[in-house]
Protein backbone atom coordinates (compact mmCIF):
# COMPACT_ATOMS: atom_id res chain seq x y z
CA UNK A 1 0.00 0.00 0.00
CA UNK A 2 1.66 3.35 -1.28
CA UNK A 3 1.58 6.26 1.05
CA UNK A 4 0.18 9.88 0.30
CA UNK A 5 2.70 12.34 -0.72
CA UNK A 6 2.48 14.86 1.93
CA UNK A 7 5.40 16.76 3.96
CA UNK A 8 6.70 14.03 5.54
CA UNK A 9 8.86 15.07 9.09
CA UNK A 10 12.05 12.92 9.34
CA UNK A 11 14.41 12.59 12.42
CA UNK A 12 17.98 11.48 11.84
CA UNK A 13 19.61 9.75 14.66
CA UNK A 14 23.49 9.62 14.48
CA UNK A 15 25.01 8.17 18.09
CA UNK A 16 28.78 9.50 18.27
CA UNK A 17 31.86 8.42 20.74
CA UNK A 18 35.38 10.04 20.08
CA UNK A 19 34.71 11.32 17.19
CA UNK A 20 36.10 14.52 17.03
CA UNK A 21 38.32 14.07 13.56
CA UNK A 22 35.67 12.93 11.10
CA UNK A 23 32.43 14.60 12.66
CA UNK A 24 32.90 17.79 10.41
CA UNK A 25 33.50 15.83 7.62
CA UNK A 26 30.09 13.65 8.19
CA UNK A 27 28.27 16.21 8.96
CA UNK A 28 29.22 18.26 5.77
CA UNK A 29 28.85 14.59 3.68
CA UNK A 30 25.25 14.69 5.41
CA UNK A 31 23.93 17.73 4.88
CA UNK A 32 24.85 17.96 1.29
CA UNK A 33 21.97 14.97 1.37
CA UNK A 34 19.63 16.88 3.72
CA UNK A 35 19.46 20.09 1.82
CA UNK A 36 17.78 18.89 -1.01
CA UNK A 37 15.58 16.87 1.01
CA UNK A 38 14.76 19.54 3.12
CA UNK A 39 12.80 21.24 -0.08
CA UNK A 40 9.81 18.88 0.46
CA UNK A 41 10.32 17.60 4.24
CA UNK A 42 10.97 18.39 7.58
CA UNK A 43 14.19 17.05 8.57
CA UNK A 44 15.72 17.15 12.06
CA UNK A 45 19.04 16.03 12.78
CA UNK A 46 19.84 14.66 16.17
CA UNK A 47 23.41 13.67 17.67
CA UNK A 48 23.60 11.20 20.01
CA UNK A 49 26.84 12.41 21.92
CA UNK A 50 27.42 8.82 24.19
CA UNK A 51 30.17 9.90 27.08
CA UNK A 52 33.18 11.35 24.76
CA UNK A 53 35.80 12.16 26.33
CA UNK A 54 37.40 13.90 23.57
CA UNK A 55 36.31 17.84 21.68
CA UNK A 56 33.57 15.77 19.97
CA UNK A 57 31.50 17.85 22.16
CA UNK A 58 32.79 21.06 21.16
CA UNK A 59 32.55 19.79 17.48
CA UNK A 60 29.03 19.12 17.72
CA UNK A 61 28.22 22.48 19.36
CA UNK A 62 29.81 24.37 16.25
CA UNK A 63 27.46 22.45 13.91
CA UNK A 64 24.09 23.04 16.20
CA UNK A 65 25.20 26.51 16.30
CA UNK A 66 25.04 27.13 12.66
CA UNK A 67 21.75 24.75 12.15
CA UNK A 68 18.37 25.68 14.01
CA UNK A 69 17.67 21.94 12.46
CA UNK A 70 20.15 20.16 14.41
CA UNK A 71 20.00 19.13 18.52
CA UNK A 72 22.91 17.98 20.38
CA UNK A 73 22.39 14.86 22.91
CA UNK A 74 24.62 14.91 25.76
CA UNK A 75 24.61 11.54 27.57
CA UNK A 76 25.93 11.99 31.25
CA UNK A 77 28.82 8.82 30.47
CA UNK A 78 29.07 6.15 27.72
CA UNK A 79 26.86 3.74 27.64
CA UNK A 80 26.74 2.43 24.76
CA UNK A 81 26.30 2.35 21.14
CA UNK A 82 22.58 0.58 21.61
CA UNK A 83 21.76 2.66 24.37
CA UNK A 84 23.03 6.28 22.40
CA UNK A 85 20.68 4.62 19.59
CA UNK A 86 17.99 4.66 22.13
CA UNK A 87 18.15 7.70 23.52
CA UNK A 88 17.82 9.76 20.15
CA UNK A 89 14.74 7.18 19.07
CA UNK A 90 12.96 8.51 22.10
CA UNK A 91 13.43 11.92 21.34
CA UNK A 92 12.01 11.64 18.03
CA UNK A 93 8.53 13.09 17.21
CA UNK A 94 8.61 12.62 13.11
CA UNK A 95 6.74 10.27 11.16
CA UNK A 96 9.98 8.86 10.69
CA UNK A 97 13.47 8.30 12.29
CA UNK A 98 16.81 7.07 10.72
CA UNK A 99 19.75 6.14 11.96
CA UNK A 100 22.72 6.02 11.21
CA UNK A 101 26.92 5.74 12.94
CA UNK A 102 28.51 8.99 12.29
CA UNK A 103 31.63 7.60 11.34
CA UNK A 104 31.10 7.49 7.56
CA UNK A 105 31.01 3.89 6.98
CA UNK A 106 27.13 4.61 6.10
CA UNK A 107 26.28 6.41 3.18
CA UNK A 108 24.24 8.74 3.54
CA UNK A 109 23.34 8.67 0.02
CA UNK A 110 20.98 5.91 0.78
CA UNK A 111 18.83 7.88 3.15
CA UNK A 112 16.56 9.16 -0.19
CA UNK A 113 15.98 5.54 -1.71
CA UNK A 114 14.98 4.69 1.73
CA UNK A 115 12.54 7.54 2.03
CA UNK A 116 11.47 6.06 -0.98
CA UNK A 117 10.81 2.68 0.03
CA UNK A 118 8.80 4.35 3.02
CA UNK A 119 6.42 6.34 0.84
CA UNK A 120 6.36 2.30 -1.15
CA UNK A 121 4.67 1.15 1.94
CA UNK A 122 7.23 -0.45 3.60
CA UNK A 123 7.42 0.12 7.74
CA UNK A 124 11.29 -0.97 8.08
CA UNK A 125 13.83 0.16 5.41
CA UNK A 126 16.96 -1.96 6.49
CA UNK A 127 20.24 -2.00 5.06
CA UNK A 128 22.68 -4.98 4.56
CA UNK A 129 26.54 -4.83 4.17
CA UNK A 130 27.13 -6.80 0.63
CA UNK A 131 30.93 -5.36 0.74
CA UNK A 132 31.86 -5.41 3.60
CA UNK A 133 36.05 -4.35 4.19
CA UNK A 134 36.42 -6.31 6.93
CA UNK A 135 38.49 -9.18 7.62
CA UNK A 136 37.62 -12.55 7.25
CA UNK A 137 37.27 -13.49 10.47
CA UNK A 138 34.87 -11.38 11.37
CA UNK A 139 32.97 -11.60 8.37
CA UNK A 140 32.76 -14.85 9.03
CA UNK A 141 31.48 -14.84 13.08
CA UNK A 142 29.16 -12.07 11.98
CA UNK A 143 27.60 -14.72 9.29
CA UNK A 144 27.54 -17.46 11.78
CA UNK A 145 26.10 -15.43 14.83
CA UNK A 146 23.27 -14.21 12.67
CA UNK A 147 22.68 -17.47 11.18
CA UNK A 148 22.72 -18.81 14.79
CA UNK A 149 20.59 -16.31 16.28
CA UNK A 150 17.66 -16.96 13.71
CA UNK A 151 17.63 -20.72 14.81
CA UNK A 152 17.56 -20.28 18.43
CA UNK A 153 15.95 -16.86 18.84
CA UNK A 154 13.16 -18.02 16.34
CA UNK A 155 13.73 -14.11 14.79
CA UNK A 156 14.77 -14.08 10.93
CA UNK A 157 17.82 -12.06 11.22
CA UNK A 158 19.26 -10.23 8.13
CA UNK A 159 22.94 -11.76 8.33
CA UNK A 160 25.40 -8.43 7.69
CA UNK A 161 22.40 -6.15 8.66
CA UNK A 162 23.64 -2.76 10.33
CA UNK A 163 22.26 -0.11 12.78
CA UNK A 164 21.57 1.66 9.30
CA UNK A 165 17.80 1.87 9.07
CA UNK A 166 14.71 3.52 8.54
CA UNK A 167 11.29 3.24 11.28
CA UNK A 168 8.05 4.47 10.70
CA UNK A 169 6.11 5.87 13.38
CA UNK A 170 4.43 2.85 14.51
CA UNK A 171 7.76 0.56 14.63
CA UNK A 172 9.33 3.49 16.66
CA UNK A 173 6.30 3.50 19.23
CA UNK A 174 6.85 -0.21 19.45
CA UNK A 175 10.15 0.08 20.18
CA UNK A 176 9.40 2.63 22.58
CA UNK A 177 7.52 -0.28 24.93
CA UNK A 178 10.49 -2.49 25.12
CA UNK A 179 12.60 -1.61 27.98
CA UNK A 180 14.95 -3.85 28.47
CA UNK A 181 18.13 -2.65 29.87
CA UNK A 182 20.40 -5.21 27.82
CA UNK A 183 19.45 -4.39 24.18
CA UNK A 184 20.00 -5.67 20.89
CA UNK A 185 18.01 -3.35 18.55
CA UNK A 186 18.80 -5.26 15.11
CA UNK A 187 16.83 -8.17 17.10
CA UNK A 188 14.02 -5.70 18.49
CA UNK A 189 13.03 -4.49 15.16
CA UNK A 190 13.21 -8.11 13.38
CA UNK A 191 11.06 -9.09 16.86
CA UNK A 192 8.45 -6.68 16.00
CA UNK A 193 7.78 -7.58 12.76
CA UNK A 194 6.04 -5.42 10.25
CA UNK A 195 6.44 -4.97 6.26
CA UNK A 196 10.14 -4.76 5.83
CA UNK A 197 12.75 -4.74 2.91
CA UNK A 198 16.06 -4.74 2.74
CA UNK A 199 18.33 -2.44 0.71
CA UNK A 200 21.77 -3.79 0.28
CA UNK A 201 24.81 -1.04 0.01
CA UNK A 202 29.01 -0.83 -0.09
CA UNK A 203 30.16 -0.11 3.13
CA UNK A 204 32.59 2.78 2.93
CA UNK A 205 35.95 3.22 5.17
CA UNK A 206 35.86 5.37 8.14
CA UNK A 207 36.16 8.69 7.34
CA UNK A 208 39.54 8.35 9.77
CA UNK A 209 39.85 7.29 13.63
CA UNK A 210 39.41 3.95 14.55
CA UNK A 211 36.24 1.69 15.07
CA UNK A 212 34.92 1.77 18.85
CA UNK A 213 33.82 -1.65 18.68
CA UNK A 214 36.33 -3.92 20.52
CA UNK A 215 36.49 -7.63 20.17
CA UNK A 216 35.42 -7.35 23.84
CA UNK A 217 32.43 -4.94 22.91
CA UNK A 218 31.27 -7.07 19.87
CA UNK A 219 31.14 -10.21 21.83
CA UNK A 220 29.39 -8.57 25.00
CA UNK A 221 26.80 -7.24 22.06
CA UNK A 222 26.67 -10.84 20.69
CA UNK A 223 25.84 -12.37 24.28
CA UNK A 224 23.40 -9.29 25.11
CA UNK A 225 21.47 -10.39 21.92
CA UNK A 226 21.94 -14.46 22.41
CA UNK A 227 20.75 -13.86 26.08
CA UNK A 228 18.11 -11.61 25.70
CA UNK A 229 16.08 -13.75 22.36
CA UNK A 230 16.62 -16.77 23.53
CA UNK A 231 16.48 -19.32 26.29
CA UNK A 232 18.37 -22.42 23.64
CA UNK A 233 21.27 -22.36 26.27
CA UNK A 234 19.34 -23.38 29.60
CA UNK A 235 17.94 -25.74 27.29
CA UNK A 236 20.98 -27.16 26.45
CA UNK A 237 22.06 -27.22 29.69
CA UNK A 238 18.92 -29.57 30.29
CA UNK A 239 19.94 -31.65 27.08
CA UNK A 240 23.37 -32.35 28.69
CA UNK A 241 22.14 -32.88 31.73
CA UNK A 242 19.68 -35.60 30.52
CA UNK A 243 22.45 -37.42 28.33
CA UNK A 244 24.32 -38.15 31.65
CA UNK A 245 21.20 -39.21 33.57
CA UNK A 246 21.07 -42.09 30.68
CA UNK A 247 24.69 -42.77 30.63
CA UNK A 248 24.48 -43.13 34.54
CA UNK A 249 21.12 -45.66 33.79
CA UNK A 250 23.37 -47.50 30.97
CA UNK A 251 26.16 -47.90 33.44
CA UNK A 252 23.56 -49.12 36.24
CA UNK A 253 22.44 -52.15 33.92
CA UNK A 254 25.96 -52.85 32.67
CA UNK A 255 27.08 -53.71 36.00
CA UNK A 256 24.06 -55.15 37.10
CA UNK A 257 25.41 -57.59 34.08
CA UNK A 258 28.14 -58.80 35.85
CA UNK A 259 26.13 -59.83 39.12
CA UNK A 260 23.37 -61.38 37.41
CA UNK A 261 25.59 -63.64 35.46
CA UNK A 262 28.09 -64.14 38.18
CA UNK A 263 30.95 -62.43 36.40
CA UNK A 264 31.36 -59.55 39.78
CA UNK A 265 35.18 -60.76 40.31
CA UNK A 266 35.49 -59.13 36.55
CA UNK A 267 34.66 -55.87 37.94
CA UNK A 268 37.81 -53.88 39.03
CA UNK A 269 37.48 -50.55 39.85
CA UNK A 270 39.42 -47.98 37.58
CA UNK A 271 40.26 -44.59 39.28
CA UNK A 272 41.35 -43.10 35.99
CA UNK A 273 37.91 -44.55 34.26
CA UNK A 274 36.18 -42.68 37.54
CA UNK A 275 37.70 -39.36 37.73
CA UNK A 276 37.30 -39.07 33.74
CA UNK A 277 33.28 -39.26 34.63
CA UNK A 278 33.67 -36.54 37.67
CA UNK A 279 35.60 -34.09 35.45
CA UNK A 280 33.00 -34.52 32.66
CA UNK A 281 30.07 -34.55 35.01
CA UNK A 282 31.43 -32.08 36.91
CA UNK A 283 32.06 -29.71 33.73
CA UNK A 284 28.69 -29.73 33.03
CA UNK A 285 27.20 -29.10 36.11
CA UNK A 286 28.95 -25.86 36.02
CA UNK A 287 28.18 -25.15 32.49
CA UNK A 288 24.25 -25.61 33.50
CA UNK A 289 25.01 -23.59 36.07
CA UNK A 290 26.78 -20.62 34.62
CA UNK A 291 24.00 -20.60 32.30
CA UNK A 292 21.32 -20.21 34.99
CA UNK A 293 23.79 -17.40 36.51
CA UNK A 294 23.24 -15.86 33.59
CA UNK A 295 19.95 -15.58 33.30
CA UNK A 296 19.45 -14.60 36.58
CA UNK A 297 22.32 -11.60 36.01
CA UNK A 298 19.99 -10.40 33.47
CA UNK A 299 16.64 -11.08 36.16
CA UNK A 300 18.91 -8.96 38.66
CA UNK A 301 19.57 -5.95 36.13
CA UNK A 302 16.38 -5.46 34.60
CA UNK A 303 14.08 -5.56 37.55
CA UNK A 304 16.72 -2.61 39.26
CA UNK A 305 14.57 -0.58 36.22
CA UNK A 306 17.58 1.48 36.34
CA UNK A 307 17.62 3.68 33.02
CA UNK A 308 19.06 2.98 30.04
CA UNK A 309 20.41 5.87 29.90
CA UNK A 310 21.06 9.77 31.31
CA UNK A 311 21.07 13.01 29.33
CA UNK A 312 23.35 15.60 30.85
CA UNK A 313 22.38 18.50 28.76
CA UNK A 314 20.37 19.25 25.22
CA UNK A 315 22.05 21.78 22.50
CA UNK A 316 19.90 23.88 19.87
CA UNK A 317 20.86 26.77 18.04
CA UNK A 318 17.94 29.35 19.47
CA UNK A 319 20.06 31.08 22.81
CA UNK A 320 17.00 30.12 24.95
CA UNK A 321 17.41 26.42 24.69
CA UNK A 322 21.21 26.02 23.76
CA UNK A 323 21.42 24.06 27.22
CA UNK A 324 18.55 22.37 28.44
CA UNK A 325 19.34 19.58 31.45
CA UNK A 326 17.79 16.61 31.19
CA UNK A 327 17.30 13.69 33.12
CA UNK A 328 14.68 10.99 32.17
CA UNK A 329 15.61 8.12 29.97
CA UNK A 330 12.22 6.68 29.30
CA UNK A 331 10.09 8.40 26.62
CA UNK A 332 6.60 10.53 28.15
CA UNK A 333 4.59 7.78 26.47
CA UNK A 334 5.74 4.93 28.51
CA UNK A 335 8.22 5.72 31.55
CA UNK A 336 26.69 0.20 10.12
CA UNK A 337 34.16 5.54 -1.90
CA UNK A 338 31.52 2.70 -2.75
CA UNK A 339 28.10 3.27 -5.06
CA UNK A 340 24.86 3.52 -3.13
CA UNK A 341 22.15 0.98 -4.28
CA UNK A 342 18.95 2.21 -6.09
CA UNK A 343 15.51 1.73 -4.24
CA UNK A 344 14.83 -0.84 -6.91
CA UNK A 345 17.65 -3.42 -5.57
CA UNK A 346 15.63 -3.69 -2.18
CA UNK A 347 14.06 -6.94 -1.79
CA UNK A 348 11.23 -7.40 1.01
CA UNK A 349 11.85 -9.96 3.64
Amino acid sequence: MRRDRRRLAIDIVVPVYNEEAVVAEFHRQLIDVVRPLRREHDVRICYVNDGSVDHTGAELLKLAADDAGVTILELSRNFGHQAALTAGLDRAEGDVVITLDGDGQHPPELIADMIGLYRAGYDVVLTQRVAAKASRFKRWTSAAFYRLLSVIGNTPMTTGSADYRLLSRPVLEALRQMREYHRFLRGMVAWAGYRTVVLPYAERSRLGGSSKYSLRGMARLAADATFSFSLVPLRIALVVGSCFLLLAVAEAFYVMSFWLTGRQHLLVPGWSSLMFMLLIVGAALMIAVGFVGVYVGYIFQEVKRRPVYLVRSVHRATPESAAEPEAAAEPEAAAEPEAAAEPEEGRER
